[in-house]
């Protein structure tokens, strides 16, 4: 019998909302990307004591440019060409370059055409992390690395803990408002199941502080990191649920000076392609 077709990854995310909303989000996006920003000189710093350089590189969910900036400063002559991708055309305009709007999950790049791929804060959007992370190990030339920052599965607990209880309370059950991340535990497997050699993953905390819920909120939005899950939650977030669960956000997390603390989990991917590897492997 012939060998069954292989099985289609669930549609968690809507793609094209995603681009919207990070087309919506580019004009100020500066003023939240902080994390953007954190992710992209960790990334740099891990390249700079690399003991060889990388002609041709590009980076995925490139946004405003904080890789680009990072690279010069942490580790200046480390990469020749580096090649911006996004999503979002809007997120690429206006900037010095060889720039490409290109999806994660559809990678326009040759076979063994570049050195180094580099994600920053936008495989955590792929409604198939492992068959994202194939078509770069596809790209890459043997002995090519592979550095990727994704939000993990701590992320924005306090949040997600808080609606939850809040539709509890008022709807008497809850949905999911907030996207699922990556869980660290699995992530270094990720690579492995995508042919990558020495896979490392590690994982950055990062805890910010808010005077209230809303502005977590607006930061999010700024971001263009609001929740685009392709299953919509059956029940809008009415004032009075998003009131109540701001309650409960300050309740139950809040801070002895009044603010309120948001998790971000930051699990930084790093893998090799195996020199001399077949680019015909699946």
């Amino acid at each position: 019998m012939p060998a069954p077709p292989p099985a289609t990854p669930p549609r968690l995310f809507d793609r094209e909302l995603h681009r919207k909303r990070l087309d919506r989000a580019a004009g100020g996006f500066g003023a939240a990307d902080f994390l953007h920003r954190r992710a992209a000189t960790d990334i740099a710093e891990r390249l700079a004591p690399i003991l060889k350089t990388f002609p041709r590189a590009a980076e995925l969910s490139a946004r405003g440019g904080a890789f680009a900036e990072a690279l010069a400063q942490e580790a200046p002559g480390k990469v020749g060409m580096l090649i911006e991708a996004d999503l979002s055309p809007r997120m690429l305009a206006g900037r010095p370059g060889p720039r490409l709007v290109a999806d994660d999950e559809r990678l326009p790049f040759a076979d063994a055409s570049l050195d180094l791929i580099v994600s920053t804060l936008g495989l955590h959007w792929t409604n198939d992390v492992v068959g994202a992370l194939i078509q770069a190990r596809r790209a890459l030339r043997p002995d090519g690395l592979f550095i990727a920052a994704l939000l993990g599965g701590v992320t924005l607990t306090e949040l997600r803990q808080s609606l939850v209880a809040a539709e509890a309370e008022i709807l008497g059950g809850a949905g999911s408002r907030v996207s699922p991340f990556a869980d660290t535990a699995d992530a270094a497997g990720l690579l492995q199941r995508a042919g990558f050699i020495q896979p490392v993953a590690d994982v950055d905390t990062v805890t910010v502080t808010y005077a209230h819920p809303l502005r977590l909120l607006a930061d999010l939005r700024q971001m263009g990191e609001t929740s685009v899950l392709a299953d919509r939650h059956p029940k809008p977030l009415t004032r009075t649920l998003l009131a109540r669960a701001c309650a409960l956000y300050a309740e139950r997390f809040g801070t002895a000076d009044g603010r309120v603390p948001a998790t971000f989990e930051i699990i930084t991917l790093t893998g090799w392609t195996p020199a001399g590897q077949s680019q015909a492997a699946p």
